[in-house]
């Protein structure tokens, strides 16, 4: 039954967020399809621990590769040479071989491509997160807010591999592009896991964990953009301006955006870590509640400075827009 319960926490979230994405991609694949790409995610999963493993093992033999990973060096080695590399590979295979099989008989749409690119994504995040529940190395908060994260770090493969297969004639330049976008995915993939790993350093490395959720939810925004290119969408503008003073301003913004939103959603985070082992009775304790208040308050304090700044510049973009029409 313990397990079990872990399966669902591990497949429950990914297969919720990858529904989000169906009900909004207009003449979606059958939702069979999808779940058993949602499997092959999964089994792709396994091929790249079991992948990681080998690595490790051989590196044991030539390196003391257990000292190298005690600096910080060396996890920005891992991740950049091994872990990445070997994830992100897995996941573009699990891809590539059933749209392979499927492309002989029909004509794969753009968003269906990028769709599949999601539901494999989502199932190796299924899959890895069992294994973090399962071995009690991370929280089922922790696993349920990284949800999308796979989803994000395969979205540029995924929309280059779409305008390839979707194009009524292919060039070399597009295979070139989807080599070009997977590269783009293991440099983020390591460098959100090197953010991440960041904390169990002392300073000032340990600092680097403020720049994770800004750089998340950069990633959500570039998945969201390139489902509307996808879709023929117009693209939502943010650096509107005429002038170059005017956009580096405006980019300024933007910067301001990612730190105060993201951080925002970190400062949430590590107060849910905080009250989630007391006992709820203890959460009204006068001096436990009124902390509660204060990090709630603070946080969706910058949180809604965000959002603010965000709605100011896309007013500016909707009237440059309606000018220019």
């Amino acid at each position: 039954m313990a397990n079990l319960y872990l399966v669902l926490w591990a497949v429950i979230p990914p297969l919720l967020f990858l529904w989000f994405y169906y009900r909004r991609t207009p003449a979606a694949p059958p939702w069979l399809n999808l779940w058993v790409l949602f499997i092959i995610g999964a089994i792709s999963g396994f091929a790249a621990l079991g992948l990681e493993w080998a690595m490790e093992n051989v590196a044991n033999r030539v390196l003391d590769w257990q000292q190298i990973q005690r600096h910080f060096s060396g996890v920005v080695f891992r991740q950049i040479l091994a872990i990445a590399p070997i994830e992100e590979g897995c996941k573009l295979v699990a891809v590539i071989l059933p749209i392979s099989y499927l492309q002989r008989q029909y004509h794969l749409r753009a968003t269906t491509v990028f769709l599949f690119t999601i539901a494999v994504a989502l199932g190796f995040t299924a899959e890895e997160t069992w294994i973090y529940l399962y071995h009690g190395t991370s929280s089922i908060l922790d696993r349920s807010i990284g949800t999308p994260v796979h989803a994000m770090f395969s979205a540029p493969w995924g929309y280059a591999l779409a305008i390839y297969i979707s194009a009524s004639k292919r060039f070399n330049r597009h295979r070139h592009l989807i080599f070009i976008a997977w590269l783009n995915s293991v440099f983020f993939h390591a460098l959100v896991n090197i953010l991440s790993i960041s904390v169990r350093f002392s300073r000032p490395t340990n600092l680097l964990i403020y720049c994770l959720f800004p750089v998340l939810l950069w990633m959500f925004w570039r998945l969201e953009q390139l489902l509307r290119k996808l879709q023929k969408k117009h693209p939502l503008e943010l650096i509107s301006g005429r002038t170059s003073s005017v956009r580096t301003w405006q980019r300024c913004l933007v910067l301001s955006i990612l730190s105060l939103g993201g951080n925002s959603l970190f400062g949430l985070l590590i107060l849910s870590r905080k009250i989630s082992p007391l006992r709820w009775e203890l959460w009204f304790d006068p001096k436990i509640f009124w902390f509660i208040v204060q990090e709630l308050l603070f946080n969706f304090g910058l949180g809604l400075l965000a959002w603010l700044i965000y709605r100011y510049l896309r007013s500016l973009a909707g009237r440059r827009y309606l000018f220019n029409r």
